[in-house]
């Protein structure tokens, strides 16, 4: 069986943030029957007990959302004696939770230290820089709620890093929100660029371009090079160091297929991918399909290699093998997109011009 791991969004869209440019809050259109949407036990175990019944190196759980902790502590704590008791002797099974923090308290943040839930905790910079986009329903600014979450997760060891969503509005901010973190002893970070599109398939406002994504990723870079290499781990730079060194990826949008997981949703349906949850890509339910049924999905198999149906004008690039066409998120929508080129293509090619023979030697050393 080839293996795979589990997306899982057991509040669904539900979210007690209301952030101007989320991509999944839409998605509870999926779900109009329910205001609330929470997963029940019987789906929690019976995910939890075929997924463990596969043939798999390791059981990786990614918890997400909207926010997954609105599920509570006694959810975790089912999700860890479920994990304890379908799990075989000596397997091995990681837990990853991405969240906004505001609502981790003490006794939550003790439970995800003990069972070492690796967390990823959502901060685009400073207050005014955090603020501009993520707020609470009522357009209050979230970033106090946010760092105190992070305090307790840092008082009880919670190990953690922080995802910065880089938008039209901090695109230009990189020092600033770099040093910031820095600063804050946070040494463990993910740059996600904001691409989302309209109806008519044109970029929403606050999203970014190619060339702003370029220079956004030449500053990081020049600001993590060389000081700061063997201090602060900045996920996707590690990952094109895994590549250039053991000739694998680390990143979804670095490969060259899209069957790398699948999303559950709150109540047992399938998607391949959480950027492509939507009623026509649904594969199924785990309450009445096999694992085997889904890997074998036609839908499946036809959305993992469109990853290959990139441009003809990538053929020829030399950054193909680092690339592969992207995201599809960033190539399908593209209005007047025959080439099929990604949204961001300009900014990957500025970036590796700049920084691909330092990571090569970077990675040179590595090897010795």
């Amino acid at each position: 069986m080839k293996p795979f791991s589990l997306l899982i969004k057991p509040a669904s869209a539900d979210c007690n943030m209301n952030c101007h440019y989320c991509f999944y809050l839409e998605k509870s259109s999926l779900y109009p029957d329910q205001k609330v949407h929470r997963m029940d036990e019987a789906t929690l175990e019976r995910m939890i007990s075929s997924y463990m019944e596969t043939e798999q190196s390791c059981y990786t759980f990614g918890w997400q959302g909207g926010e997954p902790t609105l599920m509570g502590l006694d959810f975790f704590k089912s999700v860890v004696k479920m994990q304890q008791k379908y799990g075989r002797p000596r397997s091995m099974v990681t837990n990853g939770l991405q969240t906004n923090a505001s609502l981790i308290d003490e006794p939550f943040a003790k439970h995800l230290a003990e069972y070492k839930f690796l967390l990823g905790v959502s901060l685009d910079g400073p207050e005014h820089i955090h603020d501009h986009y993520r707020k609470l329903q009522g357009g209050q600014g979230t970033f106090g709620r946010v760092m105190k979450g992070i305090d307790i997760l840092r008082e009880n060891n919670v190990e953690f890093n922080i995802l910065v969503l880089v938008n039209d509005f901090n695109v230009r901010k990189v020092r600033e929100i770099y040093d910031f973190l820095v600063k804050n002893g946070f040494y463990f970070h993910q740059y996600i660029p904001c691409i989302e599109f309209d109806d008519e398939g044109r970029l929403e406002q606050f999203s970014i371009n190619g060339e702003q994504w370029g220079n956004f990723l030449i500053e990081l870079f020049n600001q993590w090079y060389p000081g700061d290499i063997h201090k602060v781990s900045i996920r996707f730079f590690d990952s094109v160091l895994n590549y250039l060194v053991q000739g694998r990826s680390t990143i979804c949008h670095m490969e060259n297929n899209c069957n790398q997981y699948f999303v559950v949703e709150y109540n047992g349906d399938i998607y391949p991918c959480d950027f492509f949850v939507r009623e026509d890509l649904k594969l199924g339910n785990i309450n009445s399909c096999s694992w085997d049924e889904l890997l074998e999905s036609g839908i499946y198999r036809d959305f993992g290699s469109a990853k290959k149906e990139y441009s003809f004008i990538c053929r020829s690039c030399k950054y193909l093998d680092l690339c592969h066409g992207d995201c599809l998120k960033h190539r399908a929508f593209s209005p007047d997109n025959e080439k099929k080129l990604s949204t961001l293509c300009s900014g990957w090619k500025m970036f590796y011009q700049r920084s691909l023979p330092v990571f090569k030697n970077i990675a040179s050393n590595i090897r010795i």
